[in-house]
């Protein structure tokens, strides 16, 4: 699949794009990736700074809530959309308008409610960084919330909601590594040439039923197998991958609340997992911080020299905004193949003539 950036019609132009993975027309497709492992070939060799070409999942509901009253279009027309940072701008939630308050000229347009559920963020990337990123939330499924459960950033009740909005991210240039991941031959990861990523989520008894212990994160690229960086920055033996314990370890060095530990953890985001999540492609700019949580200095009110706030090599200047790059790089793509799931070790390479065949999305 190509995502496109900027797509002009007869009446109107629309910025960024997404898509859900569905198994029938009205149904989308349920995965349960618990002791399982998730693999895909990713092409952001076009996407510079500012750009987010994202494959995540997100704990919608199957059939889109649709319940043939409020809602009688569900996931054939794709509704039901949730994530980790309760968007305001959803404009139908659970069958009903967020007419409430709507604020038209915000952009984006939001209402009164937000679109809450947990979030597993396999790839968030451009050419120039690259991080995934856990976000477990203390309730399951969509909730359409208010107030203070939102967790709003412009009300400062960002660690007040019910989400886990910063999430317990590996970003490989945050974690100390600036030469694993950038575009050219100097990385050990090329983006400017396509690149097999494979997610493992490991649970503590090695089960389906298991609580989810680990994610681990590998890469394929010109047939050899590159494993992940090491969290240099945090000291050493603190490992190359997602755990409670290298996510402690992360925000004390950094100094950031662990509202990751708050709202349950791994073991919170590996329950998500067990009931299902909707998987999510999409391309999309940042009208908020300009992206430059991915891949520039953030906090922009912190010095690029503390721990944490330099997350990749991009200038924190006009360039990364919307304004910029819609009118300067509208032809931006993303390419996403080679979609699999399957029990671990089965994905990529020869595999075990033993292990089950992986399915193909």
């Amino acid at each position: 699949i190509d995502l496109k950036f900027v797509t002009k019609g007869a009446y109107s132009t629309n910025y960024g794009s997404r898509l859900y993975v569905m198994d029938s027309e009205d149904t989308y497709k349920m995965f349960r990736l618990k002791n399982r492992e998730f693999t895909f070939t990713a092409d952001v060799s076009n996407l510079p700074c500012g750009l987010n070409g994202a494959v995540y999942f997100v704990e919608m509901d199957q059939r889109g809530d649709w319940d043939g009253s409020g809602n009688t279009a569900g996931a054939k027309y794709g509704t039901g959309y949730c994530d980790a940072q309760c968007p305001h701008d959803i404009k139908f939630i659970k069958g009903e308008a967020n007419s409430m308050n709507w604020n038209s000229t915000n952009v984006p347009p939001v209402g009164h409610f937000g679109s809450c559920c947990a979030e597993m963020d396999i790839w968030e990337a451009n050419s120039r960084a690259t991080a995934y990123t856990p976000h477990p939330c203390n309730k399951p499924g969509l909730t359409k919330c208010e107030g203070t459960e939102c967790g709003d950033n412009a009300k400062g009740e960002r660690y007040l909601g019910m989400c886990d909005k910063d999430g317990c991210d590996f970003n490989s240039y945050r974690m100390g590594d600036t030469s694993f991941y950038g575009h050219g031959a100097d990385y050990k990861i090329d983006s400017s040439k396509p690149v097999t990523v494979v997610t493992q989520f490991l649970t503590h008894d090695g089960t389906d039923t298991g609580d989810l212990s680990e994610v681990r994160r590998f890469y394929v690229q010109d047939g050899a197998v590159v494993e992940n960086s090491e969290a240099t920055i945090l000291g050493p033996g603190a490992g190359n991958s997602i755990t409670d314990d290298f996510c402690s370890k992360q925000k004390s060095k950094f100094g950031d609340l662990n509202d990751f530990a708050a709202k349950g953890a791994l073991r919170e985001m590996g329950a998500a997992l067990e009931r299902g999540m909707v998987l999510v492609l999409s391309l999309w700019d940042d009208t908020d911080v300009s992206m430059l949580w991915l891949d520039a200095a953030y906090p922009t009110n912190e010095p690029a020299r503390k721990p944490g706030v330099l997350r990749g090599p991009c200038p924190s200047d006009a360039t990364s905004e919307p304004k910029y790059l819609r009118s300067t790089v509208p032809d931006s793509h993303a390419a996403f193949s080679q979609i699999k799931v399957g029990e671990i070790g089965s994905t990529y390479g020869s595999g075990s003539g033993r292990r089950l065949a992986p399915a193909y999305v």
